[in-house]
């Protein structure tokens, strides 16, 4: 058997470039992490979400004066297969290629099963699972053109074990793990590769909001809100950081990963190994 040996970059800064990426979710939290991870290692990037138009523009004008590179701001919505083959679209009429795909979107809902609004249920599955489908069928396309590309799925801790109250994003969740591992194996030969990151609690705004609403609501300090609520299963007792999501994300995109795939990689301090 004859393996072909490829010289792969030795530092990060670079190792993304000339590539082009769609980030979905990105105008915030982790979303907007991968997309500056993305954009400092060469990427040209598509970033997607909702906002308010100025803080949209601001945060585009500052990731390409950060980091040198292209970006462009894409409004679809992840509910409409019409808006996302829009962006994807978008991408290859922007950039004239699409080498990686980051599927970040995501929402929540908590309620028991009995109670839990139907609206809610449709709504956490279109924007968490099927968004996840319809950007994929849309995206292999060109990358098969181009001869390769990387699929990128945003899961979660609960992509592997449950919690209650959260029965539409568990399954959600779930569901995204059992994409990942048929796009994987359908693209194998394909110099494509698809993974899911499934993080435990990263730190971002929303988080912060929640530290001190739960604070609040049961009268105790912030650092007993992380250590006993909000990382009561994390045994590391820390947040994830965007920086270290980014930094992940922007491996699995590069070719040091190219035999990686279909894999479900915990970044949860070690909530899973339970």
């Amino acid at each position: 058997m004859n393996v072909a040996l490829t010289q792969l970059a030795t530092g990060s800064a670079s190792v993304l470039d000339g590539k082009v990426a769609i980030i979905t979710g990105s105008t915030s939290g982790i979303g907007l992490g991968i997309a500056h991870a993305f954009a400092s290692a060469g990427a040209s990037v598509v970033i997607n979400g909702f906002g308010k138009p100025e803080e949209i523009n601001t945060t585009l004008e500052g990731l390409q004066q950060e980091t040198g590179s292209k970006a462009v701001y894409s409004a679809a919505d992840m509910t409409k297969p019409d808006e996302i083959a829009s962006m994807v679209d978008l991408a290859l009429e922007s950039f004239g290629r699409l080498d990686i795909l980051v599927n970040n979107a995501g929402i929540q809902h908590v309620s028991p099963i009995d109670q839990f609004p139907v609206e809610k249920w449709d709504a956490v599955l279109a924007i968490n699972l099927s968004s996840a489908f319809h950007t994929i069928r849309l995206a292999l396309p060109a990358m098969r053109r181009q001869g390769g590309g990387r699929i990128i799925n945003i899961a979660s801790a609960h992509a592997l074990v449950a919690s209650p109250f959260k029965a539409a994003y568990v399954a959600a969740k779930h569901g995204i793990v059992g994409l990942t591992k048929v796009v994987a194996l359908e693209t194998a030969e394909q110099n494509i590769t698809c993974n899911a990151i499934c993080p435990g609690y990263v730190f971002t705004p929303l988080v912060e909001a929640q530290i001190e609403g739960q604070a609040r609501s049961h009268g105790i300090p912030r650092e007993q809100v992380i250590r006993d609520v909000l990382l009561v299963q994390q045994p590391n007792k820390r947040f994830a950081t965007v920086e270290e999501i980014g930094a992940f994300a922007t491996f699995l995109a590069s070719d040091a990963a190219a035999s990686i795939t279909g894999a479900a990689l915990p970044v949860d301090g070690g909530w899973t190994a339970h």
